[in-house]
């Protein structure tokens, strides 16, 4: 969008991890006001109306109707922590939310890297972004130190972590599924 550009492009202004989200790892988007194919986007012109605040919860108005739900259907990120990931951002600081950010961004590029049996980055995503952080660092700390893991073939490797962010998700009521109109 013309005229609207931020510094942080794994968190957008409306709350979304960009840096998390499949279509920003592969090159294919900059990220929220990121420049050359970064989208139209209603929030991003409200922005620009309310002092260009790089946060929406910055905004005087903040939380306005925009906020009194979340997208009921996700992109190619999932929308469904946008509220709260805001909320902790507000509540910690953007400093040190984006250091938690960058450790889930670090350790999902470690997943696709050495974890993906080509078919597991949007599931890899999901559980990044829904999952608290913690509960994941554990997870793999226990896993991949495993000796009986670290003969496995990438694809078992990808079987097993798979299942385990699966069994976490469920533990805590949390769908990693993208939510399709329609579905």
């Amino acid at each position: 969008m013309k005229d609207f550009s931020r510094p942080n492009l794994n968190f957008s202004l409306c709350g979304l991890n960009c840096g998390l989200c499949p279509m920003k790892l592969g090159g294919y988007c900059p990220g929220c006001g990121g420049g050359i194919g970064n989208q139209s986007c209603a929030i991003a012109r409200c922005s620009l109306k309310h002092d260009h605040v790089e946060y929406c919860f910055l905004c005087s108005e903040y939380p306005c109707s925009r906020f009194s739900n979340t997208d009921p259907y996700d992109s190619f990120i999932t929308h469904q922590g946008q509220i709260r990931d805001m909320e902790c951002a507000r509540e910690i600081g953007m400093e040190a939310y984006n250091i938690q950010l960058t450790k889930r961004i670090q350790i999902l590029k470690k997943l696709i890297s050495e974890y993906d049996d080509g078919r597991s980055k949007t599931f890899y995503c999901l559980a990044l972004n829904l999952l608290p952080l913690p509960d994941i660092e554990i997870l793999l700390e226990r896993t991949i130190h495993e000796s009986a893991f670290t003969d496995l073939p990438v694809k078992e490797k990808c079987r097993q972590i798979t299942a385990q962010f699966k069994e976490l998700a469920q533990q805590q009521g949390i769908l990693l599924k993208l939510r399709k109109k329609g579905s």
